[in-house]
């Protein structure tokens, strides 16, 4: 596979990393809100993320600075996608006055 190809299976690659990343977070944050021990998901989630997130990075860099750095986009590509689906429309409150 030529140069520009492997470039752009990394980029996918780090998407793909970023999408688990942030939307374990995200699945994390649901369960651990209603659950009595919120800690212990949040660290294990914390360990288990990290851990297959720096192993993926790690087999897509192969050593190569350039593949890491593609990768590195590609996550906070997927990072940004995850905001902009994860934000709550802000609330307008009434600018007359004595309104609520």
């Amino acid at each position: 596979m030529n140069e520009i190809g492997i470039l752009i299976v990394s980029l996918f690659a780090g998407i793909l990393l970023g999408a688990f990343f942030f939307g374990g977070l995200w699945w994390t944050t649901k369960k651990a809100l209603l659950s009595k021990s919120p800690a212990l998901w949040f660290f294990s989630s914390l360990i288990i993320r990290l851990g297959l997130t720096i192993t993926g990075f790690y087999i897509i860099g192969q050593g190569h600075w350039d593949r890491m750095l593609i990768c590195l986009l590609g996550f906070i590509v997927a990072r940004t996608i995850g905001l902009r689906f994860t934000q709550v429309p802000e609330i307008k409150h009434n600018q007359q006055k004595g309104g609520l």
